[in-house]
């Protein structure tokens, strides 16, 4: 016997969809390409990529060339962070994905810088669940929540670059 769907399954289904196509977006090259052309285009212009996107894990990498070295022939440390930083949006964008009005804000940020970053630098964040942690507590308190992320940079070889902590705010929204 076929059990009975109600709204609440309806909404959830439809959220489900919707977070599955975002996600998938992330992962489409050419149209992050567009968003990062738009929204964010030091990325663009420094050519960085998302080579994996889930709600627990994001990876972004970022080349060495014209436009993102320093003078010492190095990955300029902007650069760095801004795909450090990317690397732990991406799954605070998917945390706030169908939960209605979320602001999200960065209000802290320490980078440490290892060694010279002289070719690819990957970076990982495996921090998902802290984040979706966080966005579920401004959601339930409807305060401001921070929850601190650490992203790992490293090179070709393996070898850490530079490492990064980001704290993010969260706060839901209130209707006017």
């Amino acid at each position: 016997m076929p059990q009975a769907t109600t709204d609440t399954d309806t909404s959830n289904a439809a959220q489900s969809l919707s977070l599955t196509a975002f996600i998938q977006n992330l992962n489409t090259p050419w149209k992050l390409c567009l968003y990062f052309f738009r929204h964010l285009p030091s990325c663009w212009f420094w050519g960085v990529r998302v080579k994996e996107c889930t709600p627990d894990k994001a990876v972004v990498a970022i080349p060495f060339s014209w436009r993102t070295q320093n003078p010492f022939r190095s990955t300029y440390f902007a650069a760095l962070a801004g795909a450090a930083e990317l690397s732990t949006g991406l799954m605070a964008m998917i945390a706030i994905q169908d939960k209605g009005r979320i602001s999200m804000l960065i209000t802290g940020m320490e980078m440490k810088y290892l060694r010279k970053a002289t070719g690819l630098t990957i970076f990982t964040c495996e921090e998902g669940p802290a984040i979706h942690a966080a966005v579920q507590r401004a959601i339930e308190t409807g305060l401001g929540q921070e929850v601190r992320v650490h992203t790992t940079g490293s090179d070709a070889d393996g070898d850490v670059v530079c490492e990064a902590w980001f704290t993010w705010s969260f706060k839901r929204k209130v209707q006017k």
